[in-house]
């Protein structure tokens, strides 16, 4: 059976997007990627003398007026604020979720995905799978080019797969690419990928921003980054801005805004002063009383951010590695009067690794698993040796505000059950290090999201031998559950596959891994004047779509 120009199906738009492959942003977008980031040390020639020249070159207030041919759009610009600093300009590399849906911009698979949860082509026109699912041929878009003017070619494809599933000579990067047995070029336009066992997650896989193409004969992305996107890098400030520019060259519909500066805004108290100031134009996931506080100056769109907000705890750490002191703090927190302290009710209520988003693979039913019960809480920490109660540290990263707020309510329902919660804030990078790499934690509160539409992108992660099982969650049942829906996929068996994931969930929900909360409520602020922004149903901003009325 082929399947030519196939797109996969949504499998619904709802809730969120850490890396890891879901990624972790203030949400840790998981992905199936390397388990380090390394930022390049700036040197003299990347100082603030280069960066103000870059900048300079992108500035619409140095543009000469009346310019032969130049046009409005020619000249315009928008600020967007960011949250944190990108952690890598590598795609494969890439942790963070906000640093994912930047590169997004930049960074194009074979296939990407679009804003209703598709698969559409992009490096790629088309595809075939084999009957048997073992092996891909993919057709190369004709005449795409890199950002550098160079055109993309077959060797381009090979080089970067191979370099995602270890095939030349290092560690799978995805791996769920040590499936790949071969890349072979047949000729200058088609690539074939063949496969160890099918699986119908892999096209899925494939359209992440850590499979992006990249350029065979650039060694050094994280300075020199160039994709294929419909924005290229232009210059970077650490810590302070990163300036993208349109691509004219780009091989589908162009982007409306010529220069993006994103502005790094790691002090969540300094948003409404920066929007109001007009240092910035446009700010996603902001807060209701940030929002609040906004004048008739912009508006505020709501979406949702397709997530799974919780309180992640280190079940390899004492008291966490005992399952009914965590069942006792699922019981003792009130998730209804967190949305409603945090986000005016804003937000749905989730119970497991999974948000509605992911339609046949959600459950809801595990929401009402744990009522809150003080008494059962107090009682369970009594069996499990803990009658009056423990503290412990909660590492919190201080620039995403939403999160801040949700553990100080946590906090304070926790002190109803004798437990103290010590809220510890952090920077985005020392969470990166110590919390996700390091495991140095006791709990942590986030959100985790996912870079595909794919259940294994939210479960993967709490396999007990998973790289980037970063909460050191260890259960035989799960791992068996997971094999399940693993070899399930591999027969094409999708009903078997979904219900094994379902009890993959039921499993984390039933034995408390985490305290699951919510998949949040995101509020966009946008200056009046700039129109297009659209949500996804992945943690992903689209800039392409934004434009000038």
């Amino acid at each position: 059976m082929t399947k030519r120009g196939q797109r996969f199906v949504k499998v619904l738009f709802a809730s969120m997007l850490l890396t890891l492959t879901v990624a972790l942003s203030g949400c840790s977008g998981d992905k199936a990627a390397g388990d380090s980031t390394q930022i390049a040390d700036t040197s003299a020639a990347n100082s603030s003398e280069a960066n103000t020249v870059a900048n300079a070159e992108t500035d619409t207030s140095l543009e000469v007026p009346g310019e032969a041919n130049e046009t409005e759009e020619d000249a315009s610009h928008i600020t967007i604020g960011i949250p944190q600093d990108l952690d890598s300009l590598v795609p494969s590399l890439s942790q963070g979720a906000g640093t994912q849906e930047i590169l997004y911009n930049i960074y194009e698979g074979l296939y990407k995905p679009d804003s209703e949860g598709n698969l559409i082509p992009a490096v790629a026109s088309d595809y075939a799978m084999s009957e048997d699912g073992l092996v891909y041929t993919f057709t190369l878009r004709d005449g795409i080019q890199f950002h550098n003017g160079n055109p993309v070619t077959v060797a381009d494809v090979k080089y970067s797969i191979e370099t995602c599933a270890g095939l030349n000579g290092g560690e799978p990067v995805i791996s769920a690419f040590s499936n790949i047995v071969s890349v072979e070029t047949p000729d200058e336009r088609t690539v074939v990928i063949t496969l160890k066992e099918s699986s119908s997650p892999f096209m899925a896989i494939l359209s992440t921003v850590e499979a992006a193409i990249v350029p065979a004969d650039v060694t050094d992305l994280q300075t020199n980054p160039i994709g294929t996107g419909p924005y290229k890098f232009v210059s970077r400030s650490l810590q302070e801005n990163v300036v993208l520019e349109r691509f004219d060259g780009y091989w589908g519909e162009p982007a409306h805004i010529k220069d993006i500066t994103l502005k790094v805004l790691a002090d969540s108290d300094s948003i409404v002063m920066n929007l109001e100031g007009g240092a910035v134009d446009l700010v996603a996931r902001i807060s209701t009383s940030q929002a609040a506080e906004l004048g008739d100056d912009f508006e505020v769109l709501e979406g949702t951010m397709n997530l799974v907000q919780a309180m992640y705890l280190n079940n390899a750490a004492a008291p966490f590695d005992n399952e009914k002191v965590r069942q006792a703090l699922c019981y003792a927190v009130n998730k209804q009067e967190i949305l409603d302290f945090v986000s005016d009710g804003k937000g749905t209520l989730v119970g497991s690794s999974m948000f509605p988003a992911f339609g046949k693979y959600y459950v809801e039913e595990l929401n009402d698993l744990y009522t809150t019960d003080l008494e059962k809480a107090k009682a369970l920490l009594g069996e499990a040796g803990y009658p009056d109660g423990f503290s412990f540290t909660m590492k919190v990263p201080s620039n995403y505000q939403q999160h801040v707020d949700t553990a100080q309510v946590v906090a304070e329902q926790l002190k109803q059950i004798n437990v103290t919660a010590n809220i510890e804030l952090i920077e985005w990078e020392t969470w990166l290090n110590d919390v996700y790499q390091g495991r140095d934690f006791e709990a942590t509160l986030v959100g985790v999201d996912a870079s595909t539409l794919t259940a294994g992108a939210m479960l993967s992660r709490f396999r007990s031998d998973a790289h980037n099982n970063f909460v050191n969650y260890n259960n035989p049942e799960y791992d068996d559950a997971y094999a399940e829906a693993l070899a399930a996929e591999a027969v094409m068996d999708d009903d078997k596959a979904t219900e094994a994931y379902k009890k993959c969930e039921t499993i984390l929900a039933e034995t408390a891994a985490n305290v699951y909360i919510q998949d949040m409520c995101e509020l966009v602020a946008v200056r009046k004047g700039y129109t297009g922004y659209t949500f996804y149903p992945l943690y992903i901003q689209d800039f392409s779509k934004l434009d000038i009325e």
